[in-house]
């Protein structure tokens, strides 16, 4: 059976660096299926005698999607060395040559839509490259990481670490909603059956907050997305990373409670905003196109998926911060969001994702001319149908 394109590759690479003692830098997205990501191969590295010079958790609010120059700035006094971008980095192609001018080897493990191109970065992993001839497409980036530690740990078996990291790829995939099939389901079944078991500190403590008495086990486990799916961050990790990542101490309960108080409130504060969206819409309209200034770009995608639920027709939801707009996109399984998305490429300054579910970043000045375009893009559509 044949493996993911590059996969044995960037083992190879990725045991070089901890030989040679190489500055190995990762790089992630900021919602589960990235922090988890993160996680499986930090301590993938870590079991493997390897040392992280730095981990960095982007904050799509503020940079955008994946490698940024905001962040090769912060970076940059760890070339040279091996950068690996997580769940990103598969649209990064300006950043991609930066990082590389800088002194970087990149190496890119991503499962998002290929916008045309590739980045020439020295290694790409993503299953929906066309030349790539593993048979499932739809792993999430946790997944791919999952099965990269698998190969870079392949003559080193732990049991105890590999069911660990399967029960973070369970959470990643899941969070991520990928086809439940497949690859994935045996991942998912896998680690839902040992997270009962977890010796993971902060996931014991849901566990044990969450009654399994009371609630099945995949039930507590989308609780724990709910809670950590959106969390605030500081010093470019946030508080799902050291949540995950932490050993027990007295204070990890009274964390997960504010976590937990903090993820009701941001969920009333989502059904507010999705209530006052329902008001405005057509019942006529081929898409709903809406912004909101006091909303975090966070909880677009939170907005879109529920207004999606209700009218299953394409949504697309932004927030407003600085002259900038970003935000989200769901589409039915007719539509591809992103090609909805390439059609206005001109308008924006970047985007990405999944057929179903993707993200957008352009200029206040261009929302104009996105609104005009999609509009175009779904007339001429059903024209087409």
């Amino acid at each position: 059976m044949s493996k993911i394109k590059n996969l044995k590759k960037a083992s190879s690479r990725i045991k070089k660096a901890i030989n040679n003692k190489e500055n190995i830098i990762l790089f992630s997205d900021a919602d589960l299926d990235g922090v988890t990501s993160l996680i499986i191969l930090e301590e993938t590295i870590k079991n493997l005698g390897g040392n992280i010079s730095s981990r960095y958790i982007f904050n799509r609010g503020k940079e955008g999607n994946g490698l940024s120059e905001n962040a090769l700035k912060f970076l940059k006094k760890y070339a040279p060395g091996l950068l690996i971008l997580m769940d990103c980095g598969i649209g990064n192609f300006k950043e991609v040559d930066s990082a590389q001018k800088l002194g970087f080897e990149v190496l890119i493990i991503d499962h998002h839509l290929i916008l045309g191109k590739i980045p020439r970065a020295e290694i790409v992993i993503d299953p929906k490259q066309k030349t790539d001839k593993y048979a499932f497409k739809f792993l999430a980036a946790c997944g791919i990481c999952f099965k990269l530690s698998q190969e870079l740990l392949k003559n080193k078996k732990c049991l105890s670490l590999e069911q660990s990291l399967l029960e973070l790829a369970a959470i990643g995939t899941l969070s991520d909603k990928m086809p439940l099939e497949e690859d994935n389901k045996t991942l998912i079944e896998d680690g839902l059956a040992h997270l009962p078991f977890t010796l993971r500190p902060g996931l014991k403590v849901f566990f044990k907050i969450f009654n399994l008495g009371k609630y099945f086990v995949n039930e507590i486990v989308q609780k724990i997305i709910s809670i950590l799916q959106h969390t605030e961050m500081k010093n470019h990790l946030n508080e799902s990373y050291k949540l995950l990542t932490s050993a027990h101490d007295k204070e990890i309960e009274k964390k997960v409670k504010k976590l937990i108080e903090r993820s009701l409130k941001q969920l009333e504060l989502v059904k507010e905003i999705v209530q006052k969206i329902e008001k405005k819409v057509s019942s006529d309209s081929v898409f709903i196109f809406e912004g909101e200034k006091d909303v975090s770009i966070d909880f677009t995608g939170s907005i879109a998926s529920r207004l999606f639920a209700k009218f299953q027709k394409p949504i697309f939801i932004f927030a407003v911060k600085n002259n900038i707009i970003r935000g989200s996109a769901r589409a039915p399984k007719e539509i591809n969001s992103v090609e909805a998305l390439s059609h206005c490429s001109f308008c924006l300054k970047d985007y990405g994702g999944h057929a179903p579910a993707s993200g957008f970043c352009l200029k206040k000045q261009n929302l104009g001319k996105f609104k005009i375009c999609l509009e175009e893009y779904f007339l001429n559509l059903d024209e087409s149908i």
